[in-house]
């Protein structure tokens, strides 16, 4: 199973070079390291401008559009959202772990514009998370995903990082 992660952001939200980036990039290769041996192919990030159009509805409805231009057939969708379930990384690892046992192609994860995600996107994903009740700045969810998903490849390889 590939897993891949859609974020909306400003040309300013995205990650450039710096720390942001650099943790990142260690979640995502560590996972991509422990995730071979589990059966997963990788891990995809896709940036995605955020609309410049002039009224929210209409930026959700474009962000929406691009979005689900690079979700692919049969995909598991996850959504980022305030709205979403708070579950705690072992529940989250099972969901990662038996997609992937039921030969799940592709986990997409969707990171949504500052305007939220579409409703039509929110009722299509399998799961909806958020990261508690706080706002969280772009450039911390995109890293605390990665985190969970490499803890979470962590817990199904029975790795002791999960209890450090």
């Amino acid at each position: 199973m590939r897993v891949v992660v859609i974020a909306i952001g400003r040309l300013k939200h995205r990650l450039k070079q710096g720390p942001e980036r650099e943790l990142a990039e260690r979640y995502r290769e560590r996972f991509d390291d422990i995730g071979r041996k589990l059966g997963f192919r990788g891990l995809v990030i896709h940036e995605i401008p955020e609309s410049r159009a002039g009224d929210a509805a209409r930026r959700i409805a474009e962000e929406a559009a691009a979005i689900s231009a690079t979700i692919p057939e049969k995909a598991v969708l996850v959504t980022l959202d305030e709205r979403g379930d708070n579950i705690d990384s072992t529940v989250f690892a099972r969901h990662l772990g038996r997609w992937r046992d039921q030969s799940v192609a592709n986990t997409i994860f969707v990171i949504g514009g500052a305007d939220g995600l579409s409703p039509d996107l929110r009722r299509k994903a399998k799961l909806s998370i958020a990261f508690g009740s706080a706002t969280w700045p772009h450039q911390l969810v995109r890293i605390m995903l990665l985190e969970q998903i490499y803890r979470a490849a962590t817990i199904l390889a029975g790795h002791p990082y999960h209890r450090a």
